[in-house]
C-alpha cells in the first residue's frame, strides 16, 4: 500500500504521546524537555573543535566544556532523537523528499535566509533567556509554571501578529 503524503497524524494522539514522553523524561533524566540546551552543547563541542583556546576562555561555552564534555548529556541525545524521529516519521508518511516549502512570492534562497535569521534569533533569544519555546512550553507548562504560561501566551499572540503581515508570502 502506498502511503498518502497528504495524510497527517492525529494531533489529539500525539499530544497524549508528547505527554507521556514528558513523563518519561522526568522518570529517566530526571528533568523535563527542551531543546536549546542540546544545541547549545553542539555549539559548544563545535567551537572547541575549531578553536579550543578561545572556547577554554570564553565565560559561556567553557562551564559547558567542563567535566566530561558538552556532548555528555541527555539533551544531545534528545536533539538526536527528534532529528532521527523526524526522518523515520517523514519516510513512513511518504513524505521523504529534499525540497524547499515556500509561498508563491518569495524564492528558495530568500525562504533560507529567512529560516537561518529565524532560527539564529530564536537560538539567540533561547540563551538569553536560559530556556527555549520547547521548554517553556513543556515543561514549564507542566509543572504549572507562571513565567511559562506567560511566555506561552505571548509567543503564540506574537505568532499570529505576525502572521498578519507575512501570510502573503504563503497564498
Amino acid at each position: 500500500m502506498q502511503p498518502n503524503p497528504n495524510r497527517f497524524a492525529n494531533p489529539y494522539l500525539i499530544g497524549i504521546a508528547l505527554g507521556l514522553v514528558l513523563v518519561a523524561s522526568y522518570v529517566l533524566a530526571g528533568h523535563g524537555l527542551g531543546a536549546s540546551g542540546g544545541a547549545f552543547r553542539f555549539a559548544a563541542a563545535f567551537v572547541a573543535a575549531m578553536a579550543p583556546a578561545h572556547a577554554a576562555r570564553n565565560p559561556i561555552f567553557s562551564p559547558t566544556l567542563a567535566g566530561s564534555g558538552p556532548l555528555d548529556n541527555s539533551y544531545v541525545f534528545m536533539v538526536g532523537g527528534v532529528f532521527l524521529g523526524g526522518l523515520v516519521a517523514a519516510y513512513a508518511a511518504g513524505r521523504f523528499k529534499v525540497q524547499v516549502m515556500r509561498g508563491p512570492r518569495i524564492s528558495p534562497s530568500g525562504r533560507i535566509f529567512f529560516a537561518v535569521l529565524g532560527g539564529v534569533l530564536m537560538g539567540y533569544a533561547a540563551r538569553l533567556t536560559r530556556g527555549c519555546a520547547s521548554g517553556q512550553g513543556l515543561t514549564g507548562g507542566a509543572l504549572m509554571s507562571v513565567g511559562a504560561w506567560i511566555f506561552m501566551l505571548a509567543f503564540f499572540a506574537g505568532g499570529y501578529a505576525v502572521a498578519y503581515f507575512i501570510r502573503r508570502e504563503w497564498i
